[in-house]
């Protein structure tokens, strides 16, 4: 049994989907070992856009080594999945941190909370997180 290659485009589809699929964001901590994170994203282009405080895990590794990589998965059968290797960059202006999460609490809360989210995620320290793809690898319908 092999992995169905995924078409062109695919991923991009499948990781804008609703209901929204939570990612796993994993980074390298300071000392070398790894973690992984759930995080809220949404898309801007190919970009995969998210939010994060400084202060935790996940940001501090960020700001040391933009290195990450996302993984989203349909759970159920015949399963599907995209890991997307890439590198990041951070923001923290004020109208960004606003906008985006609005934007991104809006798709995993729903448009009537989306204010509510923005609003409590656009305070420092917490910063707009986007990732531009190094390597993408998608795969459909694993268990056909």
């Amino acid at each position: 049994m092999g992995y169905n290659e995924a078409p062109e485009g695919w991923w991009q589809r499948f990781v804008s989907e609703l209901p929204a699929r939570t990612a796993k964001l994993a980074v390298t901590r300071a000392d070398g070992s790894p973690h992984v994170a759930p995080v809220w994203v949404d898309l801007d282009g190919d970009q995969i856009v998210f939010m994060t405080s400084a202060d935790t895990i996940k940001g501090k590794s960020i700001l040391r080594d933009g290195r990450v990589c996302l993984c989203f998965d349909d759970e159920h059968p015949p399963f599907s999945f995209v890991t997307v290797a890439g590198t990041a960059t951070t923001s923290t202006d004020p109208d960004e941190l606003l906008e985006w999460g609005t934007r991104i609490g809006g798709r995993y809360m729903g448009a009537e909370r989306a204010e509510e989210y923005g609003r409590r995620n656009a305070v420092p320290p917490e910063m707009v997180v986007r990732v531009t793809p190094t390597r993408v690898t998608a795969k459909v319908d694993v268990a056909d």
